[in-house]
């Protein structure tokens, strides 16, 4: 049975297992192997999607898919009364490696990258750069295996060109990610990067067959601000509402069963099958309430959260957004909205959102985007269309939203965590 549930107590503490949750997730695949840890440790019990499933009443339960995404649920006495859902995302825009990206130039070994989603791209040069991820490849005994690795420690660089080499750098330089973002791991040599994953994995690897890869700064999360106020951090889009999230539910327990999503692929559209548009949050429900009419009317009694950070107003920017939707860090989680369905927010569920805030003492802001600039979108909408589930866009507001190194307010990791627990008690 899960362990009774042990309420984080302030904003620091949050703040601080947070970036602890960070340093240990460099991708989607360790950030779901770090939230599945969690889980475990809290008594949830592990499934397999290719196994019958025994579930039983005031029971929990957690699943992956892909080692990337992940769903955990408390059954709660009724499962038919529906249930309080928190969605997020694993992943995160950076630079993946390339299948074949061995590149020697003038005596240099580097690595052809290929950027995933909307990363700003100049933050990246002159960072310690490592790598991370998944590993597939043949064993000794000639099995197919996978495995996860993270070199850990600085293993490559992008350096900046010097401005005595281009002296308008600061005004019209424009960085191509084919030319100018391949990595260089050092002075060539005669090892490959095969040999150097081989070199590097656990199990008994002999041959490389495929891999999936990321780029990933080394600077360790910090808390930083005169008065500690702000959390700055690779990821906090989207691993501080994935480790929120999980959090609130682990700590959370109620007479309503609730659940916990957070998928891979939202920043490159959720179209897989991992990602919110795919079908592993229906397949789950699906075995939970194994017929249709059932599963409408379950759905119609549930509500979705849908967890991801909001656009905070800069000081050096402010005319980016609209006066009267600048939230600012550290006043409470944002409430996104959208009239064209960007979010999935809608009055009902804003309204319903809003009076349990209040109850929890938890402030909200809201966003809306300026009217001549284009809108970002999350998983709400494509959940709510995928299921038809009531749902609500919220996040906490963070500044250089897709940057190597993100900030957000270590007092809105508290608000936020407080309102993830009134939402699904």
């Amino acid at each position: 049975m899960p362990q009774a549930p042990t309420f984080i107590s302030s904003s620091d503490a949050i703040a601080q297992s947070l970036c602890d949750f960070i340093t240990k997730s460099p991708t989607p695949f360790h950030a779901t192997q770090t939230a599945r840890q969690l889980f475990l440790e809290a008594g949830f019990t592990l499934l397999n999607e290719g196994e019958d499933w025994q579930i039983e009443a005031q029971s929990a339960y957690v699943i992956t898919r892909n080692d990337s995404s992940i769903i955990a649920f408390r059954t709660g006495s009724d499962l038919t009364q529906g249930m309080q859902m928190i969605g997020a995302h694993t992943d995160s825009p950076c630079l993946r490696i390339k299948p074949n990206p061995e590149v020697k130039k003038h005596g240099y070994l580097q690595l052809g990258v290929e950027v995933y989603g909307g990363a700003l791209y100049q933050p990246w040069l002159d960072r310690d750069l490592s790598i991370a991820g998944r590993v597939s490849g043949v064993n000794k005994q000639g099995h197919v295996i996978s495995e996860l690795i993270d070199f850990k420690r600085p293993i490559a660089i992008i350096p900046n060109l010097a401005i005595h080499l281009e002296r308008d750098a600061n005004s019209k330089r424009a960085i191509n990610p084919q030319q100018h973002l391949p990595l260089i791991l050092g002075n060539a040599g005669d090892k490959s990067f095969e040999q150097l994953l081989i070199d590097h994995c656990e199990k008994d690897l002999e041959k490389v067959l495929e891999f999936e890869l990321s780029v990933y700064d080394t600077q360790k999360p910090n808390i930083t601000g005169l008065n500690g106020e702000f959390v700055c951090a690779a990821r906090l889009d989207n691993l501080l509402s994935t480790y929120i999230g999980a959090r609130a539910l682990i700590d959370t327990q109620s007479e309503q069963a609730s659940l916990f999503v957070s998928t891979d692929h939202e920043e490159v559209g959720s179209a897989s099958a991992c990602g919110a548009q795919g079908p592993f949050l229906r397949n789950v429900l699906e075995r939970l309430i194994n017929d249709n009419t059932s599963l409408t009317q379950f759905i119609g009694r549930s509500s979705m959260l849908s967890c991801d950070n909001a656009h905070g107003i800069h000081p050096n920017y402010a005319d980016k957004h609209d006066q009267n939707h600048g939230p600012i860090l550290n006043q409470g989680p944002v409430i996104k909205i959208n009239q064209n369905q960007r979010y999935a927010t809608t009055s009902v569920s804003s309204a319903k959102f809003q009076q349990r805030c209040e109850s929890a003492g938890v402030p909200i802001q809201k966003f809306v985007t300026r009217s001549d600039m284009g809108c970002g979108s999350t998983i709400g909408p494509i959940t709510a269309t995928e299921l038809g589930i009531e749902t609500l866009d919220l996040g906490a507001p963070q500044w250089a939203m897709h940057s190597i190194r993100e900030t957000a307010g270590t007092q809105d990791c508290e608000y936020l965590y407080q309102a993830a627990c009134a939402f699904i008690r």
